[in-house]
């Protein structure tokens, strides 16, 4: 029954977990993937060395993995994670893919060769304020993208297609998981939809219940790490106005 599922998270693999999902569960999916930044050409991000990015929270991955695979192998797990998420959302649903481009051996890569060949209908463009840049070949990155994979019957909620397609949120700074989704940005998706069951298979620190839930909507999550699903559980108690127990070894920040 969907009820099973609604308003969990559970602790895995998300590609397992996705696949023991039941078809059309969800109405849209939202979710920011790991971007492989440490398989990279660039800065010393890759070997945890840190070099330029020394300060970055990515030098030491995310708990329990490292975003570091082969790049065929990581665009071929992203297109399996793409496929699951169509068979999951129903005939009128639809992704909310977020995803960075970046600069690799001094050529763009746009994601071309993850997204290619399902139904991409729109590119959001959020622009984050900030951030620095090092390399004296390219102006500096402001932005991250949002592709809208959507089903034919997919439609906005009334009057939200009012909204331009370049969306400025700040980044979340208040939360050690080293790549949060800022909620306004989370708000602004899942609001713009009539979406009642929102699906999130790499759930980090629980962003997305939290929004869901102060839409009055439902969620349906998937981590991989153990302790940001003790930390998405805490945040969600919180939005609930539940009392949170937080260990000893606890951070805070995640919270």
């Amino acid at each position: 029954m969907i009820t099973d599922y609604i308003d969990k998270i559970f602790c895995g693999d998300s590609l397992s977990i996705m696949k023991e999902l039941p078809d059309g569960c969800c109405d849209i999916a939202v979710t920011s993937p790991p971007y492989n930044l440490k398989n990279s050409t660039g800065n010393g991000m890759k070997d945890g060395r840190g070099g330029k990015w020394a300060s970055a929270a990515l030098c030491n991955g995310y708990a329990d993995y490292d975003d570091n695979m082969p790049y065929d192998m990581y665009c071929k797990w992203q297109r399996d994670c793409l496929t699951e998420m169509m068979r999951l959302i129903k005939d009128d649903g639809a992704i909310f893919y977020n995803h960075k481009w970046r600069v690799q051996g001094g050529l763009i890569q746009d994601r071309h060769e993850i997204v290619q060949d399902f139904p991409v209908r729109q590119i959001i463009i959020w622009k984050r304020k900030g951030g620095i840049n090092f390399n004296p070949g390219y102006f500096l990155p402001t932005y991250e993208v949002i592709y809208l994979i959507a089903k034919k019957g997919f439609k906005l909620a009334p009057k939200a297609s009012g909204e331009g397609d370049v969306w400025e949120f700040m980044q979340e700074t208040n939360n050690s998981h080293p790549a949060p989704f800022p909620v306004a940005l989370i708000d602004r998706i899942i609001g713009s939809t009539t979406a009642q069951v929102v699906l999130d298979p790499f759930m980090g620190s629980g962003t997305t219940a939290v929004s869901a839930i102060g839409l009055n909507r439902h969620y349906i999550g998937i981590e991989l790490s153990q302790t940001y699903c003790d930390s998405a559980e805490n945040r969600i108690k919180i939005a609930r106005g539940l009392p949170v127990k937080l260990s000893e070894d606890a951070d805070p920040t995640l919270f």
